[in-house]
């Protein structure tokens, strides 16, 4: 690669400042928002990709792209221009920057007193190259002894990043392992730096496979360096100030687009298994699932179809039903339907070679092309070879929107479950439509399965339109989140899964992905045993997606009731979820609002409290509820550190208060997940352990965890009937309380916004056992209370 060097300033307009760098390349600054700038270098004055499709800082983007020199979204505040001799210094009242000569950028935010402090650099050495003779590109920048580097998406491994490489080119890594397997199924070339006095993030823009080195490699040359390098596309990033990780997450989020706000019943229990659709009794195996919840007592909300419902021998066909194996698709959906459950159904944006439907859809030309030929891709697809749809095709678009509305929604089914996405189509010259304007898909890898779920998303609206819809993706690139629930892909049976899955979910959370699970007993491998089982389960249902999923090498099949023996702890467990689940929804609806993640690190909260920042077991469910997680066979007391806070924390179950800023053990009995809460918090409870049914959930709790001493703290509930788009127009409950505490009383507020009348038309309050302080109420919800 070739080091840019020598560069003169062009022209400086009210957003950004053009440099010409070694003659013939463009180098733009753009000043977006007062803490976040961007860097995009044209190689020769041209881009290599025109457009984006993770950029959406207001509404979601055209179908064909966002225009990649677009700044709507952004306030574009006015800002400063400094020309010395040798340095030209762009700044903000946040943040700015130093352009060196040769070329490399020094950042600085204003701390306190107005003063300036080093916030990030490039390293002043070969900072920027491009391959002279291919596509190829990197950036270089310094790193510092205190940085510590999170992000990434969905990774391997510890939480934080600091020491290793990454790559990001999406594959199907069935079997992985969760403490080292990499690349996996997602393209988030996003990172936190953190440090102690403040933290700041980076996404590059960029789609085509990637390596993002954050301190495994040295060179003797250089001072220590992270580097971005990737095999085409162009030098496109934005880095933004926190000043918290938190603030850094939610910032970008706010880049890549709002959360989807799906329905109430997505965020309950979702059964799954390959081996009732590869069963040739497969309608049979899957109404069995009904009466087996029903008769364990098990509560569930949908059940989510694997592909053996399309299959033809052994291979997969989408939108092909095996009428032999469920012969009456529409009975079956009605069945669940009876039942207060939903389905979704496994589709796969490959046509194998063999499939019925292959040569209309090769005549059509919606398939990607291969580099040489004007003929479909091959790839290797389910065994055999297959051709991957082109959805940067209008035609391939509603070829598959045609195919989910016919062969699945007016079948009774309520949801797509995209999977297989990955496009591993490693012909990086395959040709894709582009909406016009040929793309080679090593640009736009994936953008693919970003636009098979919006595909499917939108045929979902225009079927059912007084519904929010529901979708899963597996694979995807960042601004996924605007479109689907995700997980950890097709992990494999072990205790270290359940361990690594963890903070593989955190990351993800972290870096905006914030409805996210695992497959709760591993997909393949193996059938747990009963202990690791019930531990799975136990932090399963503290995460936003809970599905039990199995493909086990052995042939069993993972279910609630598989070990008779453990099937009460099971159900207990899945119960303490259904109590939750008006937290849950809560948290749901502030992910998509707030941008606030759900699953959160101990740190981000606490990050005056160096001990939250060592890699552990727990995380927290939205600010109030760490969960402890126990994740070693036979353990049966749990060390937990409660992070450093001045209210302190309740065990959920007994009351019982400590101190924060210190380690406790607390009991883990097999029947037990630790649970502790923030004093200051209140939970809302609902009794209803069935199915989600806003009409028929007429109880509702909330649990208060007062501060032990005096103060005030705050918190709130939403409400609605769980799937209708009547919050946008104020059909909806918006709860909120202020807890004010002294020596002698316990004081609630409640305030209300919304006209939603929900089933419940009481409000039971409780507090910890040997709490002896008087609770004295003000505001109503129905002005009606029950203590």
């Amino acid at each position: 690669m070739k080091t840019l060097k020598n560069w003169t300033m062009l022209n400086s307009d009210a957003h950004h400042v053009e440099l010409s760098v070694d003659g013939k390349h463009r180098l733009c600054l753009y000043v977006l928002e007062q803490g976040m700038f961007r860097v995009l270098i044209k190689r020769e004055n041209k881009l290599a990709l025109n457009r984006t499709w993770s950029i959406a800082p207001q509404d979601d983007v055209p179908w064909e792209g966002r225009s990649r020199e677009s700044l709507e979204g952004f306030s574009l505040p006015a800002f400063a221009v400094e020309e010395q001799d040798d340095t030209l210094l762009i700044s903000s009242d946040k943040l700015r920057v130093i352009v060196h000569q040769p070329l490399w950028l020094a950042w600085e935010y204003k701390g306190d007193n107005d003063r300036w402090l080093p916030l990030a650099s490039d390293r002043p050495t070969s900072a920027y190259l491009l391959n002279a003779h291919s596509d190829g590109v990197a950036h270089y920048q310094r790193r510092f002894k205190d940085e510590s580097y999170y992000g990434l998406g969905e990774k391997a491994g510890p939480l934080a990043r600091t020491g290793k490489r990454y790559e990001m080119r999406n594959l199907d890594a069935m079997g992985y392992n969760a403490e080292s397997t990499d690349p996996l199924y997602k393209h988030i070339p996003f990172t936190i730096t953190r440090r102690p006095d403040v933290s700041f993030g980076m996404f590059y823009d960029n789609l085509s496979n990637s390596w993002l080195d954050l301190g495994n490699e040295i060179d003797n040359y250089h001072l220590p360096y992270r580097r971005w390098q990737a095999e085409s596309g162009d030098v496109d990033y934005y880095l933004f100030l926190g000043p918290k990780v938190v603030d850094v997450t939610k910032a970008f989020v706010r880049l890549t687009g709002k959360t989807l706000f799906g329905p109430k019943w997505s965020l309950g229990y979702s059964g799954s298994t390959m081996h009732y659709t590869d069963a040739p009794d497969a309608q049979q195996q899957l109404m069995s699932f009904i009466r087996l919840c029903k008769e364990h007592a098990i509560p569930c909300d949908s059940f989510q179809l694997s592909s053996g419902y399309t299959s033809i021998n052994n291979k997969r066909y989408v939108f092909n039903w095996n009428y032999d194996k469920v012969p009456q698709p529409k009975v079956m959906s009605q069945a669940f339907h009876d039942a207060g459950l939903r389905l979704a159904a496994n589709i796969k944006p490959c046509l194998l070679q063999d499939h019925p439907r292959y040569g209309e859809v090769a005549e059509r030309g919606l398939f990607i092309r291969d580099s040489e030929q004007n003929a479909p891709e091959r790839s290797s697809f389910w065994d055999d070879e297959g051709s991957h749809l082109d959805f940067t095709n209008p035609e391939t678009v509603k070829w598959w929107q045609h195919g989910v509305t016919t062969q699945i929604l007016e079948m009774g089914i309520d949801a797509t479950w995209n999977d297989n996405n990955e496009f591993e189509v490693w012909d990086g010259e395959a040709r894709c439509h582009g909406f016009g304007e040929e793309i080679a898909i090593k640009n736009i890898r994936p953008v693919m399965p970003l636009l098979m779920m919006r595909a499917s998303l939108e045929a979902q609206q225009a079927f059912a339109p007084d519904k929010r819809p529901y979708l899963i993706s597996r694979s995807g690139c960042a601004g996924m989140q605007r479109y689907v629930q995700t997980w950890s892909g097709d992990n494999r049976t072990s205790w270290n899964t359940l361990r690594y899955n963890t903070r593989m979910g955190v990351g993800m959370s972290l870096s905006g992905l914030y409805n996210v699970g695992h497959d709760v007993g591993g997909f393949s491998g193996d059938k747990p045993d009963a202990e690791l089982f019930v531990r799975w389960v136990q932090n399963g249902v503290m995460h936003p997606r809970f599905t039990i999923h199995s493909w086990n090498d052995d042939q069993t099949v993972n279910e609630p009731w598989m070990h008779a023996g453990v099937t009460p702890a099971i159900r207990s467990a899945i119960e303490t979820r259904y109590r939750l689940l008006p937290y849950f929804y809560t948290l749901l609806w502030q992910a998509h609002a707030d941008d606030e993640p759900m699953l959160r690190p101990t740190f981000l909260d606490h990050e005056h409290d160096a001990k939250t920042f060592e890699e552990c077991d727990d995380f927290m469910l939205g600010r109030d509820l760490l969960v402890a997680s126990v994740v070693e066979p036979g353990q049966r007391q749990r060390e937990v550190w409660l992070p450093e806070n001045s209210a302190g924390w309740y065990d959920y179950y007994t009351g019982q208060w400590y101190s924060g800023g210190q380690s406790v053990v607390v009991e883990a009995p097999l029947e037990h997940l630790p649970l502790l809460v923030r004093a200051g918090a209140a939970l809302p409870h609902s009794s209803r352990i069935t199915h989600v049914d806003a009409s028929a959930d007429d109880v509702r709790e909330l649990k208060i965890y007062p501060l032990r001493g005096t103060g005030v703290s705050k918190g709130s509930l939403f409400e609605d009937d769980g799937e209708s788009w009547g919050y946008q127009q104020g059909n909806a409950l918006w709860l909120a309380w202020e807890i004010h505490c002294t020596a002698e009383e316990i004081h609630l507020t409640f305030s209300r916004k919304g006209d939603y009348q929900p089933a419940w038309t009481e409000l039971k309050l409780t507090l910890p056992a040997g709490e002896t302080r008087r609770l004295v109420v003000e505001g109503s919800v129905q002005d009606c209370w029950s203590l």
